[in-house]
């Protein structure tokens, strides 16, 4: 089946299920859907099929009924990158694992996984390219089966021995015969192993959140024995220890990804590859292979993972692309935010983006310095004209913004938040240079190949930051053609970023005494020829050859030659078109080699590595902004905002929002009324 199929198989085959789990759950139910099977209650005949979840202590009413019908039975777990919290938290799977022959976790018999692993040939160089660059998108977010950890938070001292409990009752324990003998067994030889190492026991998420008791405890640690239950990622405590031990832990397998060895002393899908040392060896398995093929059987060609802003099943990497906007949500708004400088419209916009853990407290209060936020209080942010803090987050609009005009009161599907400065003020470093400088230093392949791919997606689908639309003359051919864009002219990143030039008309006389033989064209701001900013040019034709008022940028850019302009966001959609770039400010794309810079370029961009368009375009892109899906609600990729976009389908702002900015513009000056 098409992993981008939306609806269910033509012909489901009826699944046969007797616990209420199945029935409650809906994200289960539709991923089930999906991958081609149809829930049914009631008795099934041999043709059919019988779901279970794993080996659960209610799996052994549809295994009797499988039995007595001659049905076939499925056994259903969740997939190895679940959710941000624990399934006991309520929160639905972001993939699921179906299995007709057995379970993952159970080395007692063969399971599609493992036959998927035996068989496969797994040399396909895309495939295992693609599995590399999941392996390091997982790396470098800090995702695991649980993500919501903080990667930033203490850890022991490196050069430990990890040890790794699980809970009391767990399947995956069971099936390798363990209890809490085989756990003391393990912690033993861990010692006797490493006897002058520091032995540190990580306990299980839900053990930690008091769900589930572990098997190791407290009175088990002896000399040089630590527990950590804290909010560490498993990427952090594996890349710090010397040695990992587990029975049969996902975490054995992500110390395989991490380059360790692990001791393992249960029968979990990853031991038996040559890549474990394994206490209980599972003959049968006589294959050798490597982190990545046994990365891309596990989590690209066994699952089924599910898109939850698109309602279909997916690859990995869109289901990283998810899950990473949710886990970079997560750790940054679970402390909550003190908002201020907020206009009144902007603040249910700002809650939906920053307030899904804690909601946002706004405050009327001028910005004035505060002292560091408590720990584990909230932080402070403020819409970035309006700080003068130095130690607040700044937000902004962000650089794929919406489908009509942010003056005009329409949403954003993209927001920026910086606690160094805000990218389109040059007189301070902001996180977009520190971001751009760098991938400038290191980009792998897959980080490439993945911006070529969205860098194409916008240029082919001729996008750009407000996506208006508007028809394109016919422009004359044979002169060198250059797009003068039009900016508001007491916009920040003009009184900022430009300080020799803040007039769209010198701009224009400029351009045109540099250029006195090309065919210029003007376009103004689209906020300032709707009459709701400051920049009008009385006589534009006294420079350019061309206005144009209507027409939309993105499509305008792919027929001109060059772009002067002050500190405009089109001269980096023009760069990503591959285009020359002239700027007499210091935009956030400046200074670094890819423009010719007529004005004040900070010194601190001159140094070190000079990125690429592709380094320049996935910071300012990828890394530096947040979406949000306008339909699920949910944080989400770039690739989805670029779908969305593509295909306009984003709900409309409504008249009122467009009366609104109308009464905003007209009294603009009284200040209190939209300020908090």
């Amino acid at each position: 089946m098409n992993n981008d199929q939306v609806a269910g198989d033509p012909h489901p085959r009826r699944l046969f299920v007797y616990t209420a789990g199945f029935l409650r759950q809906k994200r289960l139910r539709r991923i089930l859907q999906l991958s081609g099977y149809q829930l049914r209650l009631g008795r099934p005949g041999p043709q059919d099929l019988v779901g279970v979840w794993g080996q659960s202590p209610y799996a052994h009413r549809g295994e009797a009924m499988a039995k007595r019908s001659g049905a076939g039975l499925v056994r259903i777990e969740d997939a190895f990158l679940r959710s941000l919290f624990p399934g006991r938290s309520g929160e639905p799977p972001l993939g699921l694992l179906i299995d007709h022959s057995g379970v993952h976790f159970d080395g007692r018999a063969p399971s599609d996984l493992e036959t998927l692993l035996q068989t496969h040939p797994l040399d396909d160089s895309a495939l295992l390219a693609r599995a590399r660059g999941a392996m390091g998108r997982m790396a470098e977010h800090h995702l695991s089966k649980y993500s919501a950890t903080d990667p930033d938070a203490p850890l022991p001292d490196p050069g430990y021995v990890l040890v790794v409990d699980q809970t009391r009752g767990d399947a995956a324990v069971t099936a390798s015969g363990a209890d809490r003998n085989r756990f003391l067994e393990m912690l033993f030889i861990a010692r006797e192993e490493h006897p002058a190492a520091r032995i540190v026991i990580r306990s299980h998420p839900e053990t930690a959140q008091g769900l589930r008791p572990g098997h190791l405890q407290a009175k088990d640690c002896g000399p040089h024995t630590t527990f950590y239950d804290g909010p560490a990622s498993p990427r952090a405590l594996l890349e710090n220890a010397v040695a990992v031990y587990t029975v049969s832990s996902q975490m054995g397998f992500e110390a395989i990804l991490t380059g360790h060895r692990p001791r393992v002393f249960g029968q979990p899908f990853y031991a038996g590859w040559d890549l474990s040392d394994d206490e209980m060896p599972i003959y049968r398995r006589q294959r050798r292979l490597t982190s990545a093929q046994l990365f891309a059987g596990a989590m690209m060609l066994y699952p089924k993972w599910y898109d939850p802003c698109f309602d279909r099943l997916c690859e990995i990497e869109d289901l990283l692309g998810n899950l990473e906007a949710q886990t970079r949500a997560w750790r940054e708004d679970r402390h909550g935010w003190i908002a201020s400088g907020m206009r009144l419209w902007k603040r249910s916009h700002l809650q939906n983006f920053y307030g899904s853990y804690k909601a946002l407290q706004f405050e009327d209060k001028p910005d004035i310095p505060t002292p560091a936020p408590p720990e584990n209080g909230p932080n402070r942010m403020v819409w970035a004209n309006k700080a003068s803090a130095p130690q607040i987050t700044r937000i902004e609009d962000g650089f794929l913004r919406s489908r009509g005009l942010g003056a005009e009161l329409t949403p954003p599907l993209s927001l920026v938040s910086d606690p160094l400065g805000i990218y389109y003020d040059p007189t301070r470093p902001s996180a977009l240079e520190t971001m751009i400088a760098r991938r400038a230093q290191h980009m792998p392949a897959t980080q490439i190949r993945r911006i070529e791919r969205i860098i194409h997606l916008i240029t082919t689908n001729k996008l750009s930051k407000y996506n208006l639309s508007g028809d394109l003359p016919d422009l004359p051919t044979g002169k060198h053609k250059i797009l003068v864009p039009g900016q508001v002219e007491d916009d920040a990143s003009i009184l900022t970023g430009s300080p020799d030039i803040q007039s769209n008309e010198t701009l224009l006389a400029r351009t045109r005494d540099a250029n006195p033989d090309a065919l210029i064209i003007w376009k103004p701001h689209p906020d300032v020829a709707a009459g709701l900013r400051q920049g009008h040019v009385q006589h534009p034709e006294k420079y350019a050859d061309i206005s144009l008022t209507e027409t939309a940028i993105a499509p305008l850019l792919d027929q001109v030659d060059a772009v002067w302009t002050l500190t405009s966001l089109t001269g980096f959609e023009a760069l990503l078109r591959r285009k020359q770039v002239t700027v007499f400010g210091a935009p956030f794309y400046s200074g670094w080699g890819l423009t010719r810079d007529l004005g004040p370029v900070p010194a601190r961009r001159m140094q070190g590595p000079r990125p690429s368009i592709e380094a320049l375009a996935y910071a300012t892109l990828i890394d530096y902004p947040r979406y949000r899906d306008p339909i699920s609600g949910q944080p989400c990729s770039v690739e989805t905002i670029i779908e969305r976009l593509h295909k306009n389908d984003i709900p409309p702002p409504g008249a009122f929002n467009r009366i609104l900015s109308k009464i905003q513009g007209r009294f603009a000056s009284h200040a209190s009324l939209w300020r908090g």
